[in-house]
């Protein structure tokens, strides 16, 4: 896999227009991650425009709910052909397995190829204070976050996401067949933004991670296929 088809970039924009304007800069982009902002606006019709264009899909929609409402989401998810799909792993062992049955069953119902299933460890914007003084959690972070993977990986997930932080470790110990995708990836001469747990580009390939989730350092920049390129050639050096 070369150093571009690691990168996937964020359709974060509130409409159709906006989205095929930004699809429009950005030719070259293999992978586009299609989240809960612009799906809730126009549905899976953003799913079909990216297919048009020969375009990977990353449905980011985040399930977490109970078994049954989880698994109705991920069957009826999977059958618009997606790459990759989210659940997060604090939806417990009974969702997360009821989720790969369900996207199995709805891949094969509508004869397309199943998305690989991957579980959310814990948000990038929470930091370790957060998680213990905010959500309560008595774990230090970084174990939060491999007991997150290692539930989503024991139920037959194929990988989680996790921060860049974190992926050296859950690489270590989940194995080199888990997938593993970082959002909260920063270049050094970019904004962190409200990400609390970053790394640049490379680091986060050099720590493990096998796709990387960027977005503001290049849908907000001045010229975007620039910046594009840029982290492209940065990370030519280590993928």
């Amino acid at each position: 896999m070369n150093a571009e088809q690691r990168i996937i970039v964020p359709l974060d924009v509130p409409d159709e227009q906006s989205a095929i304007a930004l699809l429009d800069q950005l030719p070259q982009v293999v992978w586009w991650k299609v989240g809960l902002e612009l799906f809730t606006s126009i549905g899976p019709k953003i799913l079909e425009v990216l297919k048009s264009r020969q375009k990977r899909i990353f449905l980011d929609l985040k399930f977490h709910d109970i078994p049954n409402t989880v698994a109705g989401a991920c069957r009826s998810a999977a059958s618009y052909g997606v790459d990759l799909l989210t659940i997060h792993a604090a939806s417990g062992n009974g969702a997360l397995k009821a989720a790969t049955e369900a996207a199995q069953q709805g891949a094969a119902q509508a004869g397309v190829k199943p998305p690989k299933l991957i579980a959310i460890t814990l948000l990038t914007s929470i930091s370790a204070r957060q998680l213990a003084f905010d959500l309560k959690i008595p774990l230090e972070l970084p174990e939060y976050a491999l007991k997150m993977a290692l539930l989503a990986q024991e139920a037959g997930l194929d990988g989680a996401v996790c921060s860049p932080q974190e992926v050296a470790q859950l690489r270590q110990t989940c194995g080199d067949d888990f997938l593993l995708v970082c959002p909260g990836v920063r270049p050094s001469w970019a904004e962190k933004g409200d990400q609390k747990r970053s790394l640049t580009p490379a680091q986060a390939i050099i720590a493990g991670a096998d796709y990387l989730v960027i977005g503001r350092p290049i849908t907000t920049a001045t010229e975007p296929e620039l910046a594009w390129k840029r982290i492209s050639e940065e990370l030519s050096t280590v993928a």
